[in-house]
C-alpha cells in the first residue's frame, strides 16, 4: 500500500474483525519465515499473520488500520513499501501478506524488501484464476481487473524475489474473511458485516453489490446455487489460486 491518502482510511473501518488470521494458513507462513528471528511486516494493517515468537516491527500507511491493532501487537511505524524506514539488512525476513496489489511501485516495493532483509516471504494471489471463483463469475464480474488491485504477474514476483513458490490450499472453514474465503459457505456473503473485510467488494458501488447478493439469496432460496456448487460443500479445502513466495 502507498499514498498520503490510503484505500483503508476509506475502507478499513471494522476491518481487524473480518480479517482473523487463519491458524492453517499462519502455519504455512510462518514456516516459510525459516530461523528468522528478526522480521519486518510491510503492509501490515492490523496485524494478521505476524509472528508472536518473534522479534517484529510493522510498517503501514493508513492510520486507519494501524489504529486497530491489538495493543500487545508489536510496533508499528506509518511509511509505505518503497521507501522502508529502515536500514539496509536490518532484519532477517521481510513479510508481505495479501497488500503488493496496492503498491504503486511493485519494483520498488520488492527492491525494497530486499533491501531491509535476507529473506522475502510474500502472500499473493495469482490473478489467472480469478474468475474461477464463483463469487466473481457469476455474481461480481466487477471484482476482477479493478484498477485498484493490481496483482501482480506471479511469474515476474518470482522473478523480483528470486523466489519459490508454495500454494496455499484454503480450507473450507477459513476464519480470515479474505474474497475468497467462502468459496463453500455462500451464506456468508450475504452477511454485510463479513464483506467489510473485502476490498474488492467494498470498491464496488453498493447498490451493485446489494442487488447481485439479493441474486445470490435467491439461487441459494431455490437450491439453484447448490445445482451447480454444492459439491464444493463436501470438500475439505481448495486452490483458489492463494500463493506464498519465498526468496531462495
Amino acid at each position: 500500500m502507498s499514498g498520503t491518502s490510503p484505500l483503508y482510511d476509506n475502507i478499513g473501518l471494522g476491518y481487524a474483525a473480518a480479517r482473523i488470521p487463519d491458524p492453517r494458513i499462519a502455519a504455512q507462513i510462518h514456516a516459510a519465515l525459516g530461523d528468522a528471528t528478526s522480521i519486518v511486516n510491510v503492509g501490515a494493517g492490523s496485524g494478521s499473520y505476524e509472528p508472536r515468537d518473534r522479534r517484529v516491527v510493522a510498517l503501514d500507511p493508513s492510520p486507519v488500520m494501524l489504529a486497530q491493532r491489538a495493543h500487545d501487537a508489536a510496533p508499528a511505524v506509518c511509511g509505505v513499501a518503497e521507501a522502508l524506514p529502515f536500514a539496509n539488512g536490518m532484519f532477517d525476513a521481510a513479510l508481505a501478506t495479501l497488500t503488493l496489489h496496492h503498491w504503486r511501485d511493485l519494483a520498488g516495493g520488492i527492491a525494497e524488501l530486499r533491501r531491509v532483509a535476507r529473506r522475502a516471504v510474500v502472500f499473493t494471489f495469482d490473478t489467472v484464476f480469478e474468475l474461477d471463483q464463483w463469487i466473481v463469475r457469476e455474481y461480481l464480474p466487477e471484482m476482477a481487473g479493478q484498477a485498484l488491485f493490481d496483482f501482480p504477474v506471479i511469474e515476474d514476483l518470482v522473478a523480483m524475489l528470486d523466489a519459490t513458490v508454495e500454494v496455499v490450499p484454503i480450507p473450507r472453514d477459513c476464519i480470515d474473511g479474505f474474497t475468497g474465503a467462502y468459496w463453500a459457505r455462500p451464506e456468508a456473503y450475504l452477511d454485510r458485516a463479513i464483506r467489510a473485510g473485502m476490498s474488492s467488494m467494498q470498491t464496488l458501488d453498493q447498490e451493485l453489490v446489494e442487488s447481485r447478493m439479493d441474486r445470490l439469496r435467491a439461487d441459494l432460496e431455490s437450491g439453484a446455487w447448490d445445482e451447480r456448487h454444492g459439491h464444493l460443500r463436501d470438500l475439505d479445502e481448495l486452490d483458489l489460486g492463494y500463493r506464498l513466495l519465498v526468496s531462495r
